[in-house]
């Protein structure tokens, strides 16, 4: 990981790693314990391991929760429909996520930018396999 990248924006890496991989997380607990899916777990569990950059304790030294001005929990967060509720929800936000670090990275590693380019298309074809 790049030595030109600042406290802040380290804290947008690391909040957006940490969320890709719950997201992914999430999905790949219902598509093993719920939906018995060998072939969607392991997909998803080979992407949630593709989701790592070097230097994880630095990314560490620059995580500051308690400032987090938005770390209260939303009101449409609090509850959800049913499984494909929270399916839907955490895919999105395992894209989202996998979106900020492409476009940040990009400011330092094509290559980092690219391989989570490539986790976004993928979970945009997982998706659809889960949910079709």
């Amino acid at each position: 990981m790049g030595e030109n990248f600042s406290t802040s924006t380290l804290r947008i890496i690391d909040a957006n790693l940490n969320r890709l991989r719950e997201g992914i997380r999430v999905v790949e607990d219902i598509c093993r314990y719920y939906k018995n899916s060998k072939e969607l777990s392991s997909k998803l569990k080979s992407l949630r391991h593709l989701a790592r950059l070097n230097d994880y304790t630095k990314l560490l030294t620059c995580r500051d929760i308690l400032n987090d001005p938005l770390k209260e929990t939303t009101l449409s967060e609090k509850s959800r429909d049913d499984i494909e509720g929270i399916i839907i929800s955490n895919f999105k936000r395992a894209q989202e996520s996998a979106r900020v670090l492409e476009e940040i990275l990009k400011l330092n590693s094509t290559k980092d930018a690219e391989t989570f380019k490539q986790i976004r298309y993928e979970l945009y074809n997982v998706e659809k396999e889960v949910l079709l």
